[in-house]
């Protein structure tokens, strides 16, 4: 009998991590998803046959579970992210010092390949933490594995999203929408995109070393984005501007609100593009056509709709 290929996924539980694992499930791994919460792994198991999905216990912060997760596998993939800090998990743990361990010890135990998936506008310099962690994050994965292949994705959109879901339900509660930074250009790229572009870098040997920044068919503005949700949810609402030293006001406020809303490290990266570089390799260059905003995001924000889209919409007092 043929020896079966593993592959570690690293954040597997996550909103991009369950669309590889159901594709590296689909190709025939045996997918290990190291976790701090096992339990919390287990509807990710339907996605293959019995046993082919195995939750283990993991951190990335921890030697030992991380070289027991990455022991035998043929592939590593490092989804692993944090949107905020916390005290019990900071951006420099997780982001630079858990990807370090990952490719040194990926490295160590023979590991074939090994996947990072950045961030577009990583960089070490970055005054924010979150760019400046993943920054750190590519230099050492690049210092210790040196034929891992980094992707970079621009916003990332999909049903289970945090971003259109996130606006699409202030834009339900809220008497206006509110804008920060609206001239910040973004190019929202498809979750299902980002994880074809994983398969395709571990189909071809050409793609070791490499770095891809992936970004939708379309660059908009963070204003754009936003009333593109107010029409798709036929919320009749006014953009209204919020001055940046207001923002960062509330931002100071708001960091320690249960959940932080909104954090100063936020609005460092909403004041940045987050758009592919100008002659990066992209989707295209993994053989991958870029799924538009417009076919996939209308149909999971219907039930923001007034009468949750099932009634003809119906302007509330004070939409108009």
């Amino acid at each position: 009998m043929a020896t079966r290929r593993v592959a570690a996924v690293f954040g597997g539980t996550g909103f991009i991590g369950r669309y590889v694992v159901k594709r590296l499930a689909q190709q025939g791994y045996i997918v290990r998803i190291p976790t701090r919460d096992p339990a919390g792994a287990l509807f990710l198991k339907p996605m293959g046959a019995v046993g082919q999905v195995v939750p283990l216990y993991a951190s990335v912060t921890n030697e030992a579970t991380v070289q027991r997760a990455v022991e035998g596998a043929a592939v590593a993939i490092n989804l692993v992210g944090l949107l905020t800090e916390s005290r019990a998990a900071s951006f420099q743990a997780i982001h630079a010092e858990g990807a370090a361990r990952i490719a040194r010890l990926s490295a160590a135990a023979g590991v074939g390949r090994l996947i990072q998936v950045s961030a577009i506008g990583a960089d070490p310099d970055s005054p924010s933490r979150y760019a400046a962690t993943k920054g750190n994050a590519e230099q050492a994965v690049r210092a210790a594995f040196a034929g891992a292949t980094i992707l970079r994705p621009s916003l990332v959109f999909g049903m289970e999203d945090k971003f259109f879901n996130r606006f699409a339900g202030i834009a339900r509660l809220a008497p206006f929408m509110p804008v920060i930074a609206g001239d910040t250009k973004m190019q929202p790229v498809f979750v299902g995109d980002v994880a074809d572009a994983t398969m395709a870098a571990l189909a071809s040997a050409a793609t070791q070393g490499m770095t891809f920044e992936l970004g939708g068919p379309r660059v908009w503005t963070f204003r754009e984005l936003l009333a593109f949700i107010l029409e798709t949810t036929h919320r009749h609402k006014k953009l209204l501007d919020i001055p940046m030293g207001i923002a960062r006001l509330q931002a100071a406020v708001l960091q320690y609100v249960p959940g932080k809303p909104l954090t100063p490290d936020q609005l460092l990266l909403l004041s940045h593009d987050n758009v592919v570089t100008a002659g990066a390799a992209g989707l295209a260059a993994l053989g991958i056509a870029p799924t538009p905003v417009e076919l996939v995001v209308p149909p999971y924000l219907r039930r923001y709709r007034p009468g949750g889209g099932r009634r003809p919409a119906i302007a509330l007092p004070g939409e108009g």
